[in-house]
């Protein structure tokens, strides 16, 4: 595991110069246009990447996923696309629609369903194995576009504004520290998040759990509890963002006319940057619009508060 992240630097360079598809799609990146929206104690950004309907027009319903081949086992990825082993269970691939300069997409080599329970290791284990990206997983009513397979994604360090408010901390307050740990709540941040930091892994698998369990008592009934996650190994620890949700896509997802905003909101997203596929929603989403998704999606201040005290 001591070369991984050399390989996965090979391995971008090969597929942008080898696979067609991925190459037209970076190099169209370079011409993605982006604004920024101000609110006071932070910023969004907000991208407009057409090349995206795929994910965020992604139909994830029952019978769509059963009637379509899987696109993340090996048997039906495109011939050009090759990748890296990770811990004999994973592979490291090259996301050819990209939001990042440097994307992957990280699916699991068996199909089995899109669940973090039992794999919140696995994620800590990429992320300290690929210290220059953020690791994110998207779960199965959260945005992944492939709920049947269990996958996480990667893109390069730096470009969430959720990392650098975290460094902050104007906006979070500390709920616990123990033994080479901290959790902390965000407020008045739009979207509810509770962060972990820290080296010691038993505290943080532990606290993850609670806070899993906690949201599975409030949501019953659903494959998993609604969260997005994002992590990422920095001076020899590891920072975790956990976006728990109540809501896949907002009511303007389907709107029509000119109420509609084709934004349907998941890591990335939460994370600092908005992606939308359509040139329309670009120009015309506001402050007010986002502050309304948000609040749709994610839980409020109290409510995390309320899920802090499990752990």
């Amino acid at each position: 595991m001591e070369d991984i992240s050399d390989r996965v630097k090979e391995l971008l360079d090969s597929q942008l110069k080898e696979w067609n598809l991925a190459s037209v799609n970076y190099r169209l990146l370079a011409n993605v246009r982006t604004r920024e929206i101000d609110f006071n104690d932070f910023r969004l950004l907000v991208q407009f990447n057409p090349e995206r309907i795929r994910s965020s027009a992604a139909k994830v319903d029952s019978k769509s996923i059963e009637e379509r081949p899987c696109f993340l086992c090996e048997k039906n990825r495109p011939p050009e696309q090759t990748g890296v082993d990770f811990s004999d269970e994973m592979v490291i691939l090259v996301n050819p629609f990209p939001i990042f300069s440097k994307h992957l997409t990280i699916p699991s080599e068996e199909h089995i369903l899109q669940r973090i329970k039992n794999n919140f290791g696995k994620m800590l284990d990429l992320a300290k194995a690929l210290p220059d990206f953020v690791i994110f997983y998207n779960g199965p009513e959260c945005g992944a576009s492939a709920p049947d397979h269990l996958h996480f994604q990667a893109g390069n360090r730096g470009f969430l504004s959720v990392e650098k408010d975290f460094e902050d901390k104007r906006l979070l307050t500390k709920v616990k520290s123990a033994n080479h740990f901290e959790m902390w709540q965000w407020k008045h941040y739009l979207r509810g998040i509770i962060s972990l930091r820290g080296s010691n892994v038993e505290l943080l698998m532990k606290s993850f759990n609670d806070i899993y369990e906690g949201l599975s008592e409030i949501q019953q009934g659903k494959p998993e509890p609604m969260l997005n996650i994002l992590a990422y190994f920095t001076d020899e620890n590891w920072i975790v963002h956990i976006i728990p949700r109540k809501l896949h896509r907002p009511s303007q997802y389907f709107a029509e006319k000119e109420k509609k905003i084709l934004l349907s909101p998941a890591s990335v997203d939460l994370g600092g940057v908005l992606i939308v596929p359509r040139e329309e929603d670009f120009e015309k989403i506001t402050a007010e619009d986002i502050g309304d998704i948000f609040g749709q999606v994610c839980l409020d201040d109290s409510e995390i508060k309320k899920l802090t005290s499990y752990v």
